[in-house]
C-alpha cells in the first residue's frame, strides 16, 4: 500500500492555486493566431494541433493561448473531491464540490435537449471539426457519472438535479448506427462517428440514471446500444477502438474506459449475460497493459508513448476490483508516481522512449491523476476499515 496523501496533498495545491484552470494537448486553435492560420483548412488545423500536442516546449505562452477550464476536467476534480469527502467530510472539500458544481452549470453547452458538456476548444479530428461547445456522449457522461456519484456518496442534491436530463441529450440528440437489432450512440451530435468506449459509456449513464428518472426509454436505448459494442467484444476479451480500417487499434485507456462502463451496468443490476464477457475482458486489460514493475503500456502491443492516461485509468479501474488486483495496482501507481510526478506538485503529460513531455496539462494530465490517486486512497481506506471490522 502507498502512502497516497502527500501527493495528492501537493496536487490539490497546485490544482487549487490554478483555479482548475490549465491548457490542453488539444487547444491549438484557442490561440488567436493559429486559428487564423487554421482557417484555411481542416488539414492545417489538424498539423497544427498535432505538432502543438507533440511539441515538448510549451509555446502557448508565446501564442497567447489562454489558459481555461475543461468541463470534462471539471468533472474529474469532482469525482475526487467526492471520494476525499467521504473519507473525510471536510468543510474544504464541500466548498470545493460546489465551486466545481457552479462551473458545470456555466459550462454546460447550450440549445441542446438535456444537460451536456463539450470542450473549451475547437477539436478538428481527420473526419470532422467540432467546434468549442460542441457537446460530446464521452465529456457528458463522465461529467454524469461524477454527478451521480457526488450526490448518491455526498448527498448533494443539485449534483442529481444537473445530471437527470444528460439521457435527454443522450436519447434525442445523436445519431445512431443501426445493426442487427442493436445500434451505436455517435459521439456527438455534429458526426455518426461509432466508437466503443463512448458508446458503453453512454449506455452506463443512461442505465445509472434510470432509476432516477422512472421510465423505460433510457433502460431500453442503454441495453440495446450497449448489446452493439458487447457484440463487437474480441474471443480475448478486447475491443478495437473502432471497426473502421483506420481505427482497428487496442489501447490501455480506452480499454479501461470500456470496462470501468460495464462495471457500472452490472452494479446496477442489468446485462448479468455479460458477467463473463467483463471478467474476460478485465483479465486482458490486467495481462497485456503491463510490464512485470506496472510500467504502463499505450497498445497492447507497444509501449510507447505513455501516456498519462494509461496508468491513471488503470489505477483508478483497479482500485474498484478488490484484492485480486491490489498487487498490480500498487505496481501501477508507484510506477506512475515514479516516472510521471514532479515534485512541484504536478503529473507529466507522456513519457517516450528518449524524452519525457513535462507540460503540466490541467484536464489531460492533472484531473486524470488526481481522480486515480483518489480512487487509489478510497479503495485502501475502505479495505482496511473492513479488514479491522471483520
Amino acid at each position: 500500500m502507498i502512502e497516497m496523501q502527500p501527493y495528492l496533498h501537493r496536487l490539490l495545491s497546485y490544482i487549487e492555486r490554478n483555479d482548475y484552470r490549465g491548457y490542453d494537448p488539444y487547444d491549438a486553435m484557442n490561440s488567436p493566431l493559429l486559428r487564423l492560420v487554421g482557417s484555411t483548412g481542416r488539414w492545417t488545423r489538424v498539423g497544427l494541433t498535432q505538432f502543438l500536442r507533440r511539441c515538448p516546449i510549451n509555446l502557448r505562452p508565446i501564442l497567447a493561448t489562454a489558459k481555461g477550464h475543461n468541463p470534462k476536467g471539471i468533472g474529474l476534480f469532482l469525482w475526487g473531491y467526492t471520494k476525499l469527502c467521504v473519507l473525510g467530510r471536510r468543510q474544504c472539500y464541500l466548498n470545493a464540490i460546489d465551486h466545481l458544481l457552479d462551473l458545470l452549470e456555466d459550462l454546460r453547452c447550450t440549445g441542446y435537449s438535456g444537460s451536456c458538456w463539450g470542450y473549451n476548444f475547437d477539436w478538428q479530428s481527420r473526419l470532422y471539426l467540432r467546434p468549442k461547445g460542441t457537446p460530446t456522449i464521452v465529456n457528458s457522461s463522465f461529467v454524469g457519472h461524477a454527478l451521480l456519484d457526488c450526490f448518491e456518496m455526498t448527498g448533494v442534491a443539485r449534483a442529481l438535479d444537473l445530471a437527470l436530463s444528460v439521457p435527454d441529450f443522450i436519447l434525442n440528440d445523436l445519431y445512431r448506427t443501426p445493426w442487427a437489432g442493436t445500434f451505436c450512440f455517435s459521439y456527438s451530435p455534429t458526426d455518426m462517428e461509432v466508437v466503443h468506449n463512448a458508446n458503453l459509456l453512454g449506455a452506463s449513464v443512461l442505465l445509472r440514471l434510470a432509476k432516477y428518472r422512472h421510465e423505460q426509454a433510457s433502460v431500453e436505448a442503454g441495453l440495446r446500444s450497449l448489446a452493439f459494442s458487447m457484440r463487437h467484444q474480441r474471443p480475448d476479451g478486447s475491443w478495437y477502438y473502432a471497426d473502421t480500417v483506420r481505427q482497428k487499434w487496442i489501447d490501455s485507456f480506452h480499454t479501461g474506459f470500456n470496462l470501468q462502463a460495464l462495471r457500472f451496468i452490472l452494479k446496477e443490476g442489468y446485462a448479468g449475460e455479460y458477467a463473463s464477457a467483463y471478467r474476460k475482458g478485465v483479465q486482458y486489460y490486467a495481462d497485456n497493459f503491463f510490464l512485470a514493475d506496472g510500467t504502463p503500456k499505450y497498445y497492447h502491443q507497444r509501449l510507447y508513448p505513455i501516456d498519462i492516461h494509461a496508468p491513471a485509468q488503470a489505477v483508478s479501474f483497479f482500485s474498484g476490483e478488490g484484492e485480486k488486483y491490489s498487487a498490480l495496482t500498487d505496481k501501477i501507481a508507484q510506477w506512475m508516481l515514479d516516472h510521471m510526478y514532479d515534485s512541484r506538485g504536478f503529473f507529466y503529460f507522456r513519457k517516450g522512449r528518449f524524452l519525457t513531455n513535462r507540460i503540466p496539462y490541467m484536464r489531460w494530465s492533472q484531473a486524470w491523476a488526481f481522480h486515480a490517486l483518489a480512487d487509489y486512497l478510497f479503495s485502501q481506506v475502505r479495505e482496511r476499515e473492513y479488514c479491522e471490522s471483520t
